[in-house]
């Protein structure tokens, strides 16, 4: 028997890179083209914020609560614990975020009306996560079909989730990040153990969501 530490990352992986991306294949199809109806909300979302509404504050977080619960039920829950029997213990994650994301809503306890120099942080996730994050599939040679779309798949719903709290300013804000910083981290480790090239995504959301609050807390915001 071999010693512990004698195993690397990916002896621990239960699938291989074609039966990871053949489930989202699997999950597009499903679920078309219900795909046009999340990226419409998204820019929706886009468009609150832009408009920074006091009216309409209360949407964004109801609507990301719903769009995190849909996805730890679909996906993690009914999908990946197929092949990942760790999704099944994190799929609940996902809709405790979803539910203190309804708190937020329901309290309307964030606030979009004052604006910081780390706020461009938080349009360049929002937007590469609502656009640039699907094209990388075609990009990378495996088709549409495997392509990770917001309110669908979990990493461009957990980066734009991020780039939304980036803007956002109110007291549940430190209570939503630690769960989409978490689940970045996972997801780039399971990326960069398949020795996917697409790893380096959910790393640098990780790294710009740290260093655009750092950036938040020392710098004071402006009208």
């Amino acid at each position: 028997m071999s010693e512990w530490w004698t195993y690397r990352p990916e002896d621990f992986l239960l699938f291989s890179p074609r039966v990871y991306w053949r489930l989202f294949e699997l999950h597009n199809a499903a679920l078309w083209p219900l795909h046009v109806v999340t990226l419409a909300v998204g820019l929706f979302i886009m468009l609150l914020i832009a408009r920074r509404s006091a009216v309409w504050t209360r949407w964004v977080p109801l609507t990301l609560a719903v769009l995190w619960i849909f996805v730890g039920w679909s996906f993690l829950w009914n999908r990946y614990a197929t092949i990942n029997w760790a999704a099944s213990y994190i799929a609940p994650t996902f809709i405790f975020e979803g539910a203190l994301l309804l708190i937020a809503s329901a309290t309307n306890a964030l606030s979009f009306d004052e604006r910081r120099p780390a706020d461009g942080i938080g349009y360049l996730m929002l937007g590469f996560a609502l656009v640039g994050l699907p094209l990388l599939a075609p990009l990378q040679g495996r088709g549409w079909a495997s392509s990770e779309v917001f309110g669908i798949a979990p990493d461009p719903t957990v980066m734009a989730t991020l780039g939304v709290l980036l803007i956002v300013r109110g007291w549940p804000v430190p209570w939503l990040l630690p769960i989409p910083m978490l689940w970045c981290l996972l997801s780039g480790m399971t990326l960069q153990t398949m020795e996917e090239p697409q790893a380096w995504a959910p790393y640098a959301a990780v790294a710009l969501a740290s260093a655009a609050w750092l950036w938040r807390m020392v710098r004071p915001a402006r009208k």
